[in-house]
């Protein structure tokens, strides 16, 4: 009796390391029997659609989630939401916008500021040399001028390896630009400046190196994207679109020039400035990070009284901003300006005086320009004047903008003496109304401020915006009446 323990515990030992043993065996063989996961282009084949595209890489999702610097929850609704929305065969999201409508593109048919006295031959003069923040390390090049797109994304899936797109044209003659073609160069650059006119960067009709737009490695700190206004069918005839664009590829690191360029489609979008410019920032949004703004359902908000969100469409409303979903039934709560944020761009580094005490100094009939290039800003201007009756007038950007103003003016102890913030709305698609804001006053001599505020209109939900994306370019002046 006492040695039957120790057998039984031996036969114990022995039968829990027979069985360890065949355990390793049959393990080791189901490791051996696992399959090697499909590679992401492998599972897609070729670019596929929203829903298509989200039934193929399901159950890689989070994966391809991350390659394009998504929460899979967010890749998931907008690859089952959002039509427009694709995958190309290695995962990444590009989307294809719809054609503005046959009244979108009527509305927007108004002519440009005339600005341009000369036509010339080639793509060189004032037109093709402006600059929204020259010297930044950061570049969006508006590209009118035509460009040979190679070796790139847009070359995969039949697409030709090689494509030449033309320059953009409306009377008929792309060898030379007329004053009205110019005009409208100048005005698209003015509305897209003034949509990115709160980060820094430079907005630019002047082609930059590729240096300036490429992007080499995490140490290459110049960098951008390319926005191609092109009047050719050679990808529009099968798509169908009015322009397409990666997202979120802007700062890449690896293959920054194979997700190049952005296109705007004019055969699309229309050839007038304010379509091609809402196009345009559109796209570039795309490549900054952002997502459509829709509804639950319509994948694209088209707005409310004057205002649309920059990535819903804005072709019919004189004023469009960036969003963070504040509109009713928003099916994207993105806050756009932590997204660009987070993917290549930030904001500008103020340029006035937020007190009394560090206010800019202003020259009798001499206007200043500032940007408004955050919510919480507030610029303050001082002057000194003689007794008499003043204009005190601070304007919004002349083409697109975005930025509704407060101005306040204030006595030498700081004490608010008068305020205008009038209504905004809109004379047409293009041309806002109610953005700037002026004071008329009879004064004594003595000092005195202006503060410039940013201001919303009505209600977010229904009928205006609040002061979230109420930024942008502004010229104060002060003048005798």
């Amino acid at each position: 009796m006492p040695t039957r323990p120790r057998r039984i515990g031996a036969f114990a030992v022995a039968g829990v390391v027979a069985f360890g043993a065949l355990a390793v065996v049959l393990g080791n063989q189901a490791d051996a029997k696992q399959p090697t996961p499909l590679p992401i282009d492998q599972l897609l084949g070729q670019e596929q659609q929203g829903q298509t595209a989200l039934g193929r890489v399901q159950s890689r999702l989070t994966e391809v989630a991350a390659k394009n610097k998504l929460t899979t929850e967010h890749l998931r609704q907008i690859l089952s939401t959002d039509k427009t929305a694709w995958l190309d065969h290695g995962g990444r999201l590009f989307y294809r916008e719809p054609v503005a409508t046959a009244p979108e593109q009527k509305a927007a048919a108004t002519a440009s500021p005339r600005w341009a006295t000369t036509a010339v031959a080639a793509a060189t003069g004032p037109a093709f040399e402006l600059h929204s923040k020259a010297g930044s390390n950061r570049v969006i090049y508006l590209d009118f001028t035509g460009h040979t797109i190679t070796g790139t994304a847009w070359n995969q899936n039949g697409k030709p390896a090689t494509v030449n797109i033309t320059p953009y044209d409306t009377d008929g003659d792309p060898s030379s630009w007329s004053t009205a073609e110019q005009d409208v160069v100048h005005d698209v650059w003015a509305r897209v400046a003034e949509d990115y006119a709160p980060f820094d960067v430079d907005v630019t009709t002047q082609e930059p190196t590729a240096a300036a737009i490429d992007r080499s490695g995490t140490s290459d700190q110049q960098y951008g994207t390319r926005v191609v206004i092109d009047p050719t069918t050679w990808y529009q005839s099968s798509c169908g679109c009015g322009g397409v664009a990666y997202v979120g590829v802007y700062d890449n690191t690896s293959q920054h020039a194979y997700y190049q360029p952005a296109l705007v489609f004019t055969k699309g979008v229309g050839t007038a400035a304010k379509n091609i410019a809402e196009a345009a920032a559109h796209e570039a949004g795309h490549n900054v990070g952002l997502s459509h703004d829709g509804t639950s359902s319509v994948g694209y908000y088209a707005g409310h009284g004057a205002w649309a969100p920059i990535m819903g469409v804005g072709y019919s409303k004189a004023i469009s901003q960036w969003s963070k979903g504040e509109y009713a039934d928003a099916s994207n709560k993105e806050d756009d300006y932590a997204v660009i944020g987070q993917n290549g761009l930030t904001l500008r580094a103020d340029d006035h005086g937020n007190t009394t005490a560090t206010a800019d100094a202003l020259t009798l009939g001499t206007g200043v320009k500032g940007v408004y290039e955050k919510d919480t800003d507030v610029d303050v201007f001082r002057i000194d004047l003689t007794a008499g009756t003043f204009k005190f007038a601070a304007d919004s950007a002349a083409s697109g903008a975005d930025l509704d103003i407060k101005l306040q003016l204030l006595d030498s102890s700081g004490a608010v003496l008068a305020t205008a913030d009038p209504a905004s709305g809109q004379s047409n698609a293009s041309t806002p109304t109610g953005l700037s804001a002026s004071i008329s006053r009879q004064v004594t001599a003595g000092r005195y401020y202006l503060r410039v505020d940013n201001s919303g209109y009505g209600t977010p939900l229904n009928t205006g915006y609040s002061t979230y994306a109420s930024r942008g370019t502004y010229t104060i002046k002060v003048t005798t009446t």
